[in-house]
């Protein structure tokens, strides 16, 4: 993929989980209209479950939304594709807005470039980090990121729109339990198998591993692949991602 410039952005909201989801669709819609160059958010998060597609086609989505607000997790509705995922403080989440002309012929190229930086970027810290899905993991995908070919650490899809792409996820930096102990019942409300004993964290095998490292090692390898600058969310942004917002509240009864 040819270098080219992007903004980065390292700035939480607290204020309602499903404003994040809001902002990643906002910005994806200012990237398609050109109103603004490529943006790679990384951010910590509250604790939330987001829930794709797949997941609300489920009968027991209802059951799955309700079991993860009475363990402490928002849930709310993701943006790219994929099955259930958590979000907690010792998360980063990361999203990436890029405009493409024909979004869809760079699908495989965007998960491999983001997949690549992320494994090297945990190798850089220790970690032997392995792309590949993993038999048994949670919200499953070819270009999920293990520890030894084991435990999940990071789960990643895309959105696609006329003029750009989305592609985010999820690195789990710590709190691997957490994880376990929602996504059991969650699961077993959507009736889906998986094996807990997959779900991990890079601190587990790398004790040194914290949030602030783990951003750093990232802004590392996006210097590589692209001219980075610092930056911040627009005032309009926000206020877009305000009305959005609403379109990723799970609506059950």
């Amino acid at each position: 993929m040819t270098l080219s410039s992007l903004t980065l952005i390292n700035q939480s909201f607290t204020n309602g989980h499903a404003l994040d989801v809001g902002i990643s669709h906002a910005l994806l819609n200012a990237v398609a209209q050109r109103r603004i160059g490529p943006v790679f958010r990384i951010h910590q998060t509250k604790p939330v479950l987001a829930f794709g597609m797949a997941d609300r086609l489920q009968r027991g989505y209802p059951a799955a939304v309700r079991v993860a607000d009475a363990h402490g997790f928002e849930p709310v509705e993701r943006l790219a594709g994929g099955r259930a995922a958590v979000f907690h403080e010792g998360t980063l989440a990361f999203s990436w807005a890029s405009a493409q002309d024909e979004p869809r012929a760079g699908i495989t190229e965007r998960f491999e470039l983001i997949s690549g930086l992320l494994c090297d970027a945990f190798r850089a810290l220790g970690v032997d980090a392995r792309i590949g899905k993993i038999p048994g993991e949670y919200c499953p995908g070819r270009y999920s990121i293990s520890v030894g070919g084991s435990t999940k650490v990071m789960g990643v899809g895309q959105r696609l729109v006329r003029g750009a792409a989305h592609i985010g996820g999820v690195i789990v930096v710590d709190g691997s339990e957490r994880i376990r102990d929602v996504l059991i019942p969650v699961y077993r409300a959507l009736e889906m198998d998986w094996d807990p004993r997959t779900t991990g964290a890079l601190s587990d095998r790398a004790l040194h591993v914290d949030l602030d490292n783990v951003t750093a090692a990232v802004t590392k390898q996006l210097a590589r692949h692209f001219e980075v600058e610092f930056g911040s969310l627009p005032t309009d942004i926000v206020a877009d991602a305000k009305v959005l917002s609403d379109d990723h509240v799970p609506r059950v009864a």
